[in-house]
């Protein structure tokens, strides 16, 4: 079966992808920690999920949060444990894909990542109708080249400022 990727300007020399069909994690989770993650690099994204697994950090909620708490200095935030083990997995998967082409794994950065309703299907054995929570999420890093004019820039020879020296007045 074919799956198509909603990310169109895919370069196969310079970019590498997952995708991960009906995950058993909710949909609004995902969202907020793909909204969380897009643009960093895959390493600082593997670490910040790694301090919310261990619960030092939590996910910014900025769209779905209505009733959540509020956590220090971000403002509404949760702990989506089940969803970023899964993301976690997926960006550990596309770092090897990446791996694989020949990309310089540690300068990927995450060019696009999104998470899309899956298909529902029913509890099993239930007596009420309760459906379960699937998620689609597709991951797409680019390798990025880290730039020399940083380098320069802190080369530089600062222009230091004179101490300010104890003047003694002596008199004559």
């Amino acid at each position: 079966m074919r799956h198509d990727y909603a990310f169109k300007g895919y370069e196969k020399e310079k970019m590498a992808r997952v995708i991960g069909r009906s995950l058993p994690v909710s949909l609004k989770h995902s969202v907020e920690i793909c909204n969380f993650i897009n643009g960093k690099t895959v390493e600082q994204s593997k670490a910040y999920l790694e301090n919310v697994l261990t619960k030092e950090a939590a996910i910014p909620f900025k769209k779905f949060n209505k009733g959540v708490g509020h956590k220090k200095a971000i403002g509404p935030g949760r702990y989506p444990i089940k969803a970023v083990a899964e993301i976690k997995n997926l960006l550990e998967s596309v770092e090897a894909n990446a791996q694989f082409k020949g990309l310089n794994t540690s300068s990927l950065s995450i060019v696009h990542i999104n998470a899309n309703k899956a298909s529902t299907q029913w509890h099993h054995g239930r007596q009420r109708r309760r459906q379960m929570k699937r998620t689609h999420i597709e991951i797409v890093v680019e390798e990025t080249k880290k730039s020399e004019s940083k380098k320069k820039s802190s080369t530089k020879k600062e222009i230091q400022k004179p101490k300010k020296e104890d003047k003694k007045v002596t008199q004559k």
